[in-house]
């Protein structure tokens, strides 16, 4: 622990021209007497660490001094592939990891490239889960995450409806979807792949044994496709909808986006009105009614009748409301 520390100490130096006690405390999460005693532990296994004395002082190594540990470990190269989504990295127990592979990075620079990883991060930033939705972290997620890493076996119980179901899992990778996590995984006994919510794992024992991976196993493209046959498998009704233009504009944003694509590629040419007529796959009646609500005006709901009639009473209880 504490060489882990002394290590991160002279990385630290090593990419800035000095800091202060408050500074590498602040960083290495210990007092500012410990940072007294590290310095000095540095210093005297012939690590050139100088203390300027006064109110601007600080510590800084001298004589160009570069240390040549700066090798990654497995776990912080693969963090770093990830420093782009600082918040998934801490909720899979992955930040350490990250931090200490930008220091190592940070010190193999030149001096005139040391700002590049401060300046990169002050230009792009990933927020992944939706807007006015606060995200949940799944409790066992750093477990599933160290499985994942470790292409360990594990045997899961999750709920599926009122019920548990426990799976033996070989875990391939994870996927943050709109601020929800899900795994990847294959089923040991049915050699198939299956996604789910790590949300609805109530237990999960990580396996000594480990799993060969199928080299054939391309993460993006399975996402895609089962993100798509998701979208798909829950669009059981049909409406259909005239649309002005600027409903038209807007239904890909209302809707499903695929779903709103080919609808509207399968529609006639619009009316005298410009208004185009459209069958829609939607998830019911009920959700239909959400989603379509948004559109105002720019929508009719020409069937079924039971949909129609929703927005008729919602027209009728609108004008008693605005009608005065």
């Amino acid at each position: 622990m504490r060489a882990a520390r002394l290590i991160k100490m002279v990385l630290l130096l090593q990419s800035r021209p000095s800091m202060t006690a408050a500074e590498l405390a602040r960083e290495l999460e210990v007092s500012e007497r410990t940072v007294t005693r590290d310095a000095q532990a540095l210093s005297e296994a012939g690590v050139p660490v100088y203390a300027d004395r006064g109110r601007a002082g600080g510590y800084r190594l001298i004589g160009g001094y570069r240390t040549r540990l700066t090798g990654l470990a497995r776990s912080e190269a693969e963090a770093l592939f990830l420093s782009g989504v600082p918040a998934a990295l801490r909720e899979m127990g992955l930040e350490d990891a990250a931090s200490a592979a930008r220091l190592k990075v940070s010190a193999a620079l030149l001096p005139s490239l040391r700002d590049a990883s401060r300046t990169a991060a002050q230009r792009f930033h990933l927020d992944a889960p939706a807007w006015f939705k606060e995200p949940e972290t799944p409790g066992l997620l750093p477990t599933v995450a160290d499985a994942v890493w470790d292409d360990r076996r594990i045997t899961a119980r999750y709920r599926r409806g009122d019920n548990e179901v426990e799976r033996e899992l070989e875990p391939y990778a994870l996927v943050l979807k709109a601020g929800a996590w899900y795994l990847c995984a294959r089923v040991a006994e049915e050699a198939s792949f299956r996604v789910y919510r790590i949300d609805r794992f109530t237990t999960v024992a990580v396996r000594e044994d480990r799993f060969t991976r199928d080299e054939e196993f391309d993460l993006p493209a399975f996402w895609e496709e089962r993100a798509a046959q998701f979208a798909r498998s829950i669009l059981h009704a049909e409406v259909v909808v005239r649309l002005t233009g600027e409903g038209v504009r807007q239904l890909a944003y209302t809707v499903d986006p695929q779903s709103a694509r080919e609808a509207l590629a399968a529609a006639g040419d619009p009316d005298e009105r410009g208004r185009v007529t459209v069958t829609l796959p939607v998830e019911s009646e009920e959700v239909a009614h959400a989603q379509l609500t948004t559109l105002g005006p720019e929508v009719e709901v020409l069937s079924p009748a039971t949909l129609r009639k929703r927005f008729t009473d919602d027209a009728a209880r609108l004008t008693e409301l605005y009608g005065a």
